[in-house]
């Protein structure tokens, strides 16, 4: 196969921000990728000290041509290679996992507007408000509308001209108290318009303002001495106050933020999302992304704040996050709290991230039990910093009677279960009395003595209990062997013991 030429290839490309684009030999498109410096990143994939990942190395090795983008922002290439990413689906990039189609909360472009929920976006004029990643909240916030508000539900042309012809006569909903009859013009369009306003105002998270407005007008009534008003607004307030009380977790000052954290494994990566309005959640979803190149978390999280805040026409100023984020653009502001309010809100937000993550493994390793395996051998090798996977783990304990009688015996391992057959026990010979590190040294020298005459494959890690002592006792006996470098020993201490 001809070798790809990447330095005239690089030669043609600007030091300007943009999307560049990798194809392979059969001219398909198998990464997309975006940079502040486009020549500069491009170029890092072929350079020896930066390709280092076995998963980009098969990428490198498969590029044939090279296309680009320019923008004019580093903000712009990153809005571009999320959508160029969403519609092509390159082979190479973080898959976002998330088919699902939300519903939004609809107010139609109409003469008296109807308000309701659907997943299909018309292009008609309407307002859309969402999505919605939780259903329940949807309906609960619906629920609040209707019962606040008297919407009507009909689907008749109430244009003025029809309704001064009388043309509609008012239905079942206006005898229960659900409308107020615009159709016969019982409501006029100035009144159901305000109503419509406030709606707005509590579906962009702003209740605060509807709550103080509605007691300034319900104090008014009172003082007008028109009881029967105040009355129907107090409703309305305690319904309103009652839902903000619920909603209002964090301090009120903070008035536009979205928040973000991330969680991340080795084959995915789950963030979770936050949109805050005045103190209020209105929003909140959990996206998992599935890594093809081990992307970094800076990586994962950027492209998801750019998927969210697409997907939720999010303009906060200011973005909640638990690390710095290398992305320039003036308008944004990114936040890192330690103390306070802010802090609260990311801490949620990974309680809520660290949350997801773990349900979704526990569903993964349900269906297949060999990733949980996988999962705690690769945590325990990573934590005791071991070079492989511990799959045959020989555990040693000694006991005695009275201080006579000096045992020895060995639980084995195997791929992360009990391997029974491989299990031994040692009448020690070469101590007397209640010797522990004797008896560990002779225990571990005989055991590891006869695997070697035998050829038999040595463990990957040995787990004495005991202290420093024990442990000691046991490298002792693997350095007379010549196997103290082959293999992990670690010894495990009751915590007060040493």
């Amino acid at each position: 196969m001809e070798r790809f030429d990447h330095r005239a290839a690089l030669k043609n490309i600007p030091h300007k921000p943009g999307v560049y684009q990798f194809w392979n030999d059969t001219a398909e498109l198998i990464y997309i990728g975006k940079a502040k410096d486009l020549r500069n990143r491009v170029g890092s994939y072929f350079n020896n000290d930066f390709n280092v990942n076995g998963k980009t190395r098969m990428l490198v090795s498969k590029i044939r041509n090279i296309t680009f983008t320019i923008v004019d922002t580093e903000v712009d290439a990153w809005l571009l290679e999320n959508s160029m990413i969403k519609k092509h689906q390159p082979r190479y990039n973080v898959m976002l996992k998330d088919d699902k189609t939300y519903p939004w909360i609809i107010i139609k472009n109409e003469n008296f507007p109807r308000i309701y929920w659907t997943r299909r976006i018309v292009r008609d004029g309407s307002k859309y408000l969402g999505p919605y990643a939780s259903v329940s909240m949807m309906h609960t916030i619906l629920g609040l509308i209707k019962e606040t508000y008297p919407l009507r539900t009909c689907n008749l042309a109430l244009t003025r001209e029809n309704i001064d012809k009388g043309k509609f006569k008012v239905c079942l909903e206006y005898q229960l108290g659900n409308c107020k009859g615009p159709c016969q013009n019982y409501q006029d369009e100035d009144d159901y318009e305000h109503n419509i306003e406030e709606i707005k105002d509590i579906l962009n998270g702003k209740i605060g303002a509807v709550v103080r407005g509605m007691k300034a007008e319900m104090d008014a009534a009172v003082t007008d001495m028109n009881y029967e008003l105040a009355h129907k607004l107090k409703r309305k307030y305690d319904l309103l106050e009652k839902y903000q009380s619920k909603s209002t977790v964090v301090n009120s000052s903070i008035t536009d933020v979205d928040v973000f954290s991330i969680a991340s494994e080795e084959k995915y990566a789950f963030v979770n999302y936050l949109k805050v309005m005045n103190g209020t959640i209105i929003q909140t979803q959990t996206l998992e992304l599935k890594k093809r190149l081990d992307e970094s978390d800076e990586e994962l999280l950027t492209l998801a704040i750019s998927e969210f805040r697409i997907r939720y026409q999010s303009h906060s100023k200011e973005i909640i996050v638990p690390f710095d984020i290398d992305l320039e653009d003036t308008s944004i502001r990114f936040t890192v709290p330690k103390l306070g309010e802010k802090k609260k809100l990311l801490d949620l937000s990974q309680k809520n991230v660290h949350f997801f993550k773990r349900d979704k493994i526990d569903q993964y390793e349900k269906l297949n039990p060999e990733i949980r395996t996988e999962r705690l051998l690769t945590q325990m090798m990573n934590d005791l910093r071991m070079n492989q996977l511990p799959r045959h783990i020989e555990c040693f304990d000694n006991s005695n009677f009275q201080g006579k009688y000096p045992v020895s015996a060995i639980v084995v391992f195997r791929d992360g279960r009990p391997s029974k057959k491989d299990y031994r026990h040692f009448n020690v010979k070469t101590v007397e009395g209640p010797n522990d590190f004797a008896t560990m040294e002779e225990a571990v020298h005989r055991r590891y003595r006869r695997m070697l005459d035998e050829g038999t494959e040595l463990p990957q890690l040995i787990v004495i209990d005991g202290g420093k002592g024990q442990l000691s006792s046991a490298i002792k006996s693997l350095k007379l062997l010549g196997i103290d470098k082959q293999v992990t020993v670690i010894g495990i201490a009751k915590r007060l013991e040493e």
